[in-house]
């Protein structure tokens, strides 16, 4: 890894964690392991980190650029504290709680040489029993989003050439968990769009590149492993309804009638998941039911994702004390999983 005297890297590899170093070591140790062609830098937004946790991250990996956010930020934010200071020629963007077993960054690094039309480019994103979670993105319409979260279409089923390639193949969107992006790219379209919260930010800057004239690809050649529900475990509720609120206002575009019409189906979805979790018999119904129950209340909301989340948000202390279950997610429009 280059260190910080030096100006000018091939990548830059941008993560944001949230005061769970455990999970987040784990990904630096596999990036440095598999790490070995391109010439790289490591930056970590510390979000919300104790003191405790700054002094064992800044200990065990001294060589890590540490952006430390103590106010309340979402996925763009976090990220664009760290992408407007980087030096790469590319940017990988990586959640926290993923790993790899294999040169993920060198591979993605030398796919833009074999494809030169690529701006952004993905690698193969699984589960953590090897299944495929993303492989390529459809294009993140409010249709087809519906479709799939009223379980009228089935991600898996879906034939396109867009997902589940082999190889090198162009996609529509990536998923903000993991991609490379040409760092003098994510500048122009203006890092990510910080109206979101948790989402859709990555379908947001994929589809604006796509307008641009920019190629998103996948390389189904390299993989890396995607813990996924990890970060919705703690904060379920403010995550879940400023989801919502990222779609609604994704979605609409500024039209009232778009507004309308989404926040009508949202309302539905969130009723028809309020309806299912009251009468299961699940050990964790009562949280997901008031989930559900605060989402058809919200659904109608012309505030922000982060005021949204900001009026439910609390604290770790407060939210270890109750332990809410972690939120598994339903297919999203590109056939990700998001929320349920």
């Amino acid at each position: 890894m280059t260190g910080p005297g030096q100006p000018r890297v091939d990548v830059s590899i941008v993560i944001v964690c949230m005061s769970q170093p455990d999970d987040l070591f784990r990904c630096l140790d596999s990036l440095a392991r598999h790490t070995h062609r391109a010439t790289y830098e490591i930056w970590v937004v510390a979000y919300l980190f104790s003191e405790a946790n700054l002094g064992r991250l800044r200990e065990r990996h001294p060589g890590v650029r540490v952006v430390e956010s103590r106010e309340l930020r979402g996925f763009a934010e976090n990220n664009n504290l760290a992408l407007r200071q980087v030096n790469g020629e590319y940017c990988f963007i990586v959640n926290d709680d993923t790993f790899m077993d294999m040169p993920v960054v060198d591979v993605l690094h030398e796919s833009f040489r074999k494809e030169p039309r690529a701006a952004l480019f993905s690698p193969k994103i699984l589960n953590l029993d090897g299944s495929v979670q993303f492989c390529g993105g459809l294009p993140h319409t409010m249709g087809h989003w519906l479709l799939v979260e009223f379980k009228l279409r089935k991600p898996a089923r879906m034939k396109s050439p867009l997902i589940n390639g082999t190889g090198i193949f162009r996609t529509c969107t990536v998923m903000g968990a993991a991609f490379m992006v040409r760092t003098a790219v994510l500048r122009e379209l203006g890092y990510f769009d910080e109206r979101y919260f948790f989402c859709p930010e990555d379908s947001a800057l994929s589809m604006l590149a796509n307008a641009r004239g920019y190629g998103c690809f996948v390389n189904a050649d390299a993989r890396i492993y995607h813990k996924h529900s990890g970060t919705l475990g703690r904060n379920a509720l403010p995550t879940v309804l400023a989801m919502q609120r990222g779609q609604t206002l994704f979605h609409s575009q500024g039209s009232a009638a778009r507004w309308l019409a989404y926040s009508s189906a949202m309302f539905a979805l969130a009723a028809g998941k309020f309806l299912y979790w009251s009468l299961s018999r699940a050990p964790d119904r009562a949280v997901r039911a008031r989930i559900w129950w605060l989402a058809m209340a919200t659904a109608f909301s012309r505030r922000t994702p982060k005021e949204i989340f900001a009026q439910y948000y609390r604290p770790a202390a407060a939210a270890d004390a109750e332990k809410p279950a972690a939120v598994p997610g339903a297919a999203a429009g590109n056939g990700r999983r998001t929320w349920s």
